[in-house]
């Protein structure tokens, strides 16, 4: 296998609460699949669980403290790969190909009694997946191949059991639709990734002197004064911010009393992230649980859209513009307006915005990787690391090593709610 990759999809409840991860590897549609054109590679399954096992073996503390599901091969299995994660962590998904087999089914069960959780994907109510419902957990269904008819009586008994039905590979709005008509617990898929949370959003931070000055720290060498003189100007920020530089994590021996000393203090690069959590807090300064996904996404992709540009000479933007390329990925999902209305308020490059827009030019090609490598799509990121030039193989520890500084960064804009 020339291209190893290695992601995190969200799997959410029906009213777009995350509920755990997925983790998927490249190779676990093809070496594992039915595909005929892909069946001679199955022999290159012990390699493949090396190095599955040997990244995670040393990426296991990444994904720590949330619900992982992964599918599992018998040679994972064997090499007990579950034992890396704690048992509350997560839950084995497995196929047809380890059901038929013996010995891996053997594992599963001893797996089940040290108190790890059970999937089966493509559920079938065929004697040999009925025999083992008693130890399953939850059956995932595939929304992109079956008929609404069968969906219909899967979901109908297995609801009358009380297992979890997770929907997958929901990639439209139809199918969102009818996963929830159809009554399953979870859903998984494209759509479900980018559904936007329906209740209104009233922050008080959302008028013009919050696109003022979310435009003014943006640029690529901000006017401090120009920063001060809006938040100077409205109430609520110049309260928040006091309040925010007053903290014991930015707090100097004397008290901050007035903007411009707040502003140095905190930083730049501080200040946007605060000015970011604005965009997601209601009246009281509360982060919105149906926006805090969003959120962590957004400095997720701000970093790893700024790191990418560092293995590529083929994209002509800064590393700021980077940044802002994948933190206002989320801007429409936070903000009650049209993507390019708002885009219009902020003060950053043309490219940027076509590539936001329209994925067009160098950066979205940049941009088309990073969503490309998020969704799964592996033919379409190897197609596109040659177009920029980027080494496929880096990808993988680069998207957990800037999964890790997004976690950083949340912890902050923790403290930084907490302040507020």
């Amino acid at each position: 296998m020339a291209n190893k990759y290695i992601v995190r999809r969200p799997i959410k409840d029906t009213v777009s609460l995350v509920i755990g991860y997925e983790i998927l590897y490249y190779g676990e549609n093809t070496l594992y699949g039915d595909d005929p054109a892909q069946r001679n590679a199955r022999t290159n399954e012990f390699a493949v669980a090396d190095t599955i096992y040997n990244f995670l073996t040393q990426n296991t503390e990444r994904v720590k403290g949330s619900l992982n599901f992964m599918t599992f091969t018998t040679t994972l299995l064997m090499k007990k790969v579950p034992h890396l994660f704690a048992k509350e962590d997560l839950v084995i998904q497995i196929d047809d190909s380890v059901i038929i087999h013996p010995l891996a089914m053997h594992f599963v069960q001893m797996y089940k009694k040290e108190g790890y959780r059970i999937a089966v994907n493509d559920f079938q109510f065929a004697p040999r997946y009925v025999s083992l419902i008693d130890q399953i957990d939850y059956i995932k269904l595939n929304f992109a191949t079956m008929e609404e008819s069968a969906l219909h009586n899967l979901i109908e008994i297995a609801n009358g059991m009380g297992k979890h039905c997770i929907a997958y590979n929901v990639d439209t709005e139809e199918q969102y639709q009818m996963a929830l008509r159809l009554g399953v617990t979870e859903l998984e898929g494209d759509a479900v990734a980018e559904k936007l949370a329906s209740q209104a959003h009233d922050s008080s931070f959302l008028q013009s002197s919050f696109f003022q000055l979310l435009s003014a720290v943006t640029k690529d060498e901000p006017d401090i004064e120009e920063i001060e003189r809006i938040i100077s100007m409205d109430a609520s920020l110049t309260y928040a911010l006091l309040r925010l530089a007053n903290t014991v994590q930015f707090a100097t021996r004397n008290r901050t009393t007035n903007v411009h000393q707040a502003i140095m203090n905190i930083g730049i690069t501080q200040l946007q992230q605060w000015i970011y959590l604005l965009c997601a807090s209601n009246e009281q300064g509360e982060v919105d649980q149906f926006f805090e996904e969003f959120l962590k996404l957004s400095f997720m992709r701000a970093n790893f859209c700024s790191s990418l540009l560092g293995y590529t000479k083929a994209v002509p933007i800064t590393k700021n513009d980077a940044y802002l390329l994948g933190m206002f990925s989320t801007l429409d999902y936070l903000v009650d307006a049209p993507l390019a209305e708002t885009l219009e308020q902020v003060a950053i490059s043309d490219e940027i915005k076509d590539a936001l827009l329209n994925w067009s030019g160098p950066a979205g090609a940049l941009y088309a990787l990073m969503l490309s490598y998020e969704s799964a799509d592996w033919e379409k990121v190897s197609k596109l690391c040659e177009m920029l030039g980027i080494v496929p193989n880096m990808l993988t520890t680069l998207y957990f090593e800037c999964m890790e500084q997004a976690d950083a960064i949340w912890d902050n804009v923790n403290r930084m709610s907490a302040a507020n």
